[in-house]
């Protein structure tokens, strides 16, 4: 049975409220069906509706799920997408505050820039390949709002695809320069290797992802536009991260990526 109205503004409060308090909360999945994937992202709208209203901006999308190891992590077996907002860009600080994030970890991938929008009805691999403008090396910082990241598809989904934060790097390489399937990523923390991968452990191609989403997205009646900012999904494992410290990615001919996390204030 599908989540009526009153579940799923209910699921939507419980992450609004978390997220405000910064604090983590209860599961929504037994609220709103641990895989009623539609319900969930009627529960992600209704939030990025709140934060438009309360003036945040936009500025593309993140594609969650796509590498198998992130999905064993998490105990998931499907994508999913959630929105970007200006203010999760954290690209230019020179340390990123950890106050406000509650259990963050680290994940390398690649960006893609779009030239154009997306809206029609061909998503394949020719058409999104033609409607990037530019791909970067990316950090994404995920943060779940569910306690202990205890999470079906559903929950995550519902929670903005587990969005936190995302540093971009400083080499924009145009797709005729380079093969996203087969770039290969490095992942480190505080000079350690933690994580190690390659575009083809993203959907086999970071391509095929943007594909996935931009069809997706259009199902959902909010296609990609030009100019958007995609972050096409992990590489490899993701990490979990602490203050003070400093994770940085290689990602072959799209150079490298870094952020740095503030010391928590003693309190």
């Amino acid at each position: 049975m599908t989540a009526g109205t009153a579940a799923r503004e209910e699921a939507a409060a419980i992450l609004q409220r978390a997220a405000r308090g910064r604090r983590t909360c209860k599961p929504v999945r037994d609220i709103i069906g641990a895989d009623d994937v539609d319900a969930a992202y009627d529960v992600q709208q209704r939030i990025v509706a709140d934060r438009i209203d309360l003036g945040a901006t936009v500025v593309g999308r993140k594609i969650g799920l796509t590498s198998a190891a992130v999905q064993e992590q998490l105990g998931v077996d499907q994508p999913d997408f959630g929105v970007l907002f200006a203010d999760m860009n954290m690209t230019g600080v020179e340390q990123i505050p950890f106050d406000g994030l509650l259990q963050p970890k680290a994940e390398a991938e690649i960006a893609f820039v779009l030239d154009r929008d997306l809206d029609g009805d061909d998503f394949s691999i020719a058409t999104v390949y033609s409607a990037v403008k530019y791909a970067v090396a990316a950090l994404e910082i995920v943060d779940s709002r569910i306690t202990g990241w205890d999470l079906a598809i559903a929950d995550t989904v519902a929670d903005n695809a587990s969005c936190g934060l995302f540093v971009l790097g400083d080499i924009p390489l145009s797709l005729n320069r380079f093969r996203p399937h087969e770039v290969e990523m490095t992942m480190y923390v505080d000079s350690y290797a933690v994580s190690c991968g390659s575009g083809e452990n993203c959907l086999g191609d970071p391509l095929n992802a943007l594909a996935w989403l931009a069809r997706t997205a259009a199902e959902h009646g909010d296609p990609l536009r030009s100019g958007q900012l995609v972050l096409s999904g992990a590489l490899g494992p993701m990490v979990t991260i602490a203050p003070g410290m400093t994770v940085r990615a290689e990602l072959g001919p799209l150079g490298e990526v870094t952020a740095v996390f503030s010391e928590r204030p003693v309190q």
